[in-house]
């Protein structure tokens, strides 16, 4: 007799990842992006962080060159004589840990205010609606400068200012994806249930937004990390001596024209840390859509 065969259901996880592997481009970022936050995290291992900060005029703007060692002058050194090579690997763990932090602070409160305001409705989701859509009337830079110009400069400030600027967005979005959420089936069956709103938006609601969220996750890393080098290309930033990508492309401004590497090399890795994160995003975006499945 023979055995009768068994399909078993690839799980929406799997699915994800297999769909992801497909896409290089995201697969490409996903690879940059571990990358740098691997050398972020072995930074004091690769380079000393007083190397970052130590000054020897006699080396002020010396081209890169590769007789400084194995961690020599890569990058070549900045306006004081110190290695931008070191300045730029210590500075990505504070532009990396404002993109994420930040990113994380925001899915958290406007992952919450908006599944609470679109599954409560009524006053509530007016009253907030209306209060959010003065914030998005300002610009999120000129709000945010304006924030870390009230609260004072530094890593944390930085934090608060950017995400504050960001959430406005992700309320909108959970709020229009939980409406269609709370007119399902088993959410009505819950509240008649006698479930709590914490419960039900804990229990059922958010978890159908995970998706969205990663998504919108992702794609804010990249704006958050050029928000951040913005403000402290201003000057309202992170306070130097500390480095930073947005304060090294500030210091390096006065220098353009006789030392342009001073621009270059930070530059570069605002913008390759930005576009691997948008191209991840783009991915996750298109793994995680239902309707593009093959």
């Amino acid at each position: 007799m023979t055995d009768a065969l068994v399909f078993k259901k690839e799980s929406r996880l799997k699915e994800v990842v297999r769909r992801l592997k497909k896409d290089r481009l995201a697969m490409f970022g996903l690879a940059v992006i571990c990358v740098m936050i691997l050398f972020a995290l072995m930074a004091g291992l690769i380079v000393p962080y007083d190397t970052a900060l130590k000054m020897n005029l006699k080396l002020k703007l010396a081209l890169p060159s590769w007789a400084g060692g194995p961690a020599g002058y890569w990058f070549g050194c900045d306006g004081y004589g110190r290695d931008l090579f070191a300045r730029c690997l210590h500075g990505s763990r504070i532009s990396l840990l404002i993109g994420f932090a930040t990113s994380i602070a925001t899915l958290a409160v406007g992952s919450l205010l908006g599944a609470l305001v679109g599954y409560v409705g009524g006053k509530l989701d007016d009253l907030v609606m209306r209060a959010l859509d003065i914030f998005s009337a300002i610009p999120s830079t000129l709000f945010a400068m304006a924030v870390v110009a009230a609260m004072g400069p530094g890593i944390v400030n930085i934090c608060i200012a950017i995400s504050l600027t960001n959430i406005p967005g992700f309320v909108r979005i959970v709020r229009s994806s939980v409406l269609n959420i709370a007119e399902q089936e088993y959410i009505e069956a819950a509240r008649a249930g006698g479930a709590s709103i914490l419960y039900i938006l804990v229990k059922h609601v958010l978890p159908n937004t995970v998706g969205t969220l990663i998504v919108q996750t992702t794609a804010n890393v990249a704006s958050m990390i050029l928000t951040a080098a913005t403000l402290s290309f201003l000057g309202l930033g992170i306070n130097p001596p500390q480095p930073e990508w947005g304060a090294l492309v500030s210091e390096g401004k006065e220098f353009l024209r006789t030392a342009p590497h001073l621009i270059l090399f930070p530059g570069v890795m605002i913008c390759v840390a930005s576009f691997s994160m948008s191209v991840l995003g783009d991915g996750l975006r298109d793994a995680l859509d239902p309707r593009l499945r093959n």
